[in-house]
């Protein structure tokens, strides 16, 4: 019998102190990851003295942040006010399949006020965020540069890990273009043109995010494959295409929301009846288990006002906007990919 089993109580206790105290790892975290300490233990152990010189804070406050960071698993402490990375700390340090800028999104300021705001969210049913910033999140982003470029580069490293996970598990043949739907700076599209040579593309978003697109469009190598476009996918989506896709995008909609950017993209079909709508989102399972989902669909009800979905929820949206489900694939990412049909009768 293990100690958890012998004393219930205390456990209980130690997961409600974890849970309450969530917040004050969340605030190290981003102390850590806006000085760039995972960078700067790059080449092994060094002490809190030598770390603060670097980042140009005081000394003491920087030891008791990783002390705290190290209690929860992430960084490690060797000999007296000496801090080396652990695998979770080399996640943070910046470069390909790091989580460093997603981290800054998660643990930025903002989140905090708007976390703060959750019972009004529960209470009406609207957005955190529309309270703490007087409009809806998008005018916020789009009047607000830097956070919306902390915002759009986590999306954009978010999108490694699982767009690889996708291409892996989800078979894209047959389409000759391909729209990105509020795809951000390109990343997901330029990596499925990458492993599929025939295909073409369109990168369609707001005109102030497609502006900070061309770097990675241009580093990505298939840049003369893809056309850009700027729109509201309220109003339309560019037409032509054989399949639309769409990461993490329906999520940030409740159904009422989310309907009209299907009907956008089933108009945009023009009548054909073999397209086909794909879905990079987490699919909330039953039950009490674990998962990412149930977590990010609390994100999803304090900012954009949207939510994270069960498979019978997918296929009621579907449904209602002139497709079929046609099936779900697992990936080994927290996201599936959801694959819908033009539904034969309508």
């Amino acid at each position: 019998m293990t100690a958890e089993n012998k004393n219930p109580e205390a456990a209980a206790i130690q997961l409600l102190n974890q849970a309450a105290l969530g917040y004050v790892v969340s605030a190290a975290l981003n102390v850590a990851l806006e000085l760039g300490i995972a960078d700067l233990l790059a080449d092994g152990p060094r002490s809190t003295v030598d770390l603060a010189k670097d980042a140009g804070v005081r000394e003491d406050g920087l030891y008791r942040v990783l002390r705290a960071l190290a209690s929860a698993g992430i960084f490690e402490e060797r000999g007296r006010r000496m801090f080396a990375l652990n695998t979770p700390a080399s996640m943070l340090r910046k470069g390909p399949a790091s989580l460093h800028d997603l981290g800054l999104w998660m643990t930025d300021p903002f989140h905090f006020r708007v976390y703060a705001e959750t019972l009004h969210s529960v209470q009406t049913g609207r957005p955190a965020a529309e309270k703490v910033t007087g409009m809806p999140v998008f005018e916020y982003f789009a009047r607000e540069p830097k956070l919306s470029s902390v915002f759009n580069n986590a999306m954009t490293s978010w999108s490694g890990p699982t767009v690889a996970a996708a291409l892996k598990a989800y078979d894209f043949s047959g389409i000759e273009m391909l729209v990105d739907v509020a795809g951000g700076h390109g990343y997901v599209l330029t990596s499925i043109l990458r492993q599929y040579p025939a295909m073409r593309g369109v990168l369609f978003d707001l005109e102030h995010v497609i502006e900070g697109a061309g770097p990675l469009l241009e580093a990505s190598g298939v840049a003369d494959r893809v056309m850009t476009a700027t729109g509201d996918f309220f109003d339309a989506v560019p037409p032509g295409a054989d399949a639309y896709i769409m990461k993490n995008i329906i999520h940030d909609w409740n159904d009422d929301r989310a309907l009209p950017i299907l009907t956008n993209i089933w108009n945009a079909f023009e009548g054909r009846r073999d397209g086909r709508v794909i879905l990079l989102e987490a699919v909330i399972p039953p039950g009490n288990q674990p998962d990412f989902g149930k977590l990010i669909d609390l994100e999803m009800l304090l900012i954009p006002g949207g939510r994270e979905r069960t498979a019978e929820e997918f296929a009621s949206l579907f449904e209602s906007a002139g497709f079929e489900l046609a099936r779900i694939v697992p990936t080994e990412s927290p996201l599936s990919v959801i694959e819908a049909r033009i539904a034969q009768r309508r």
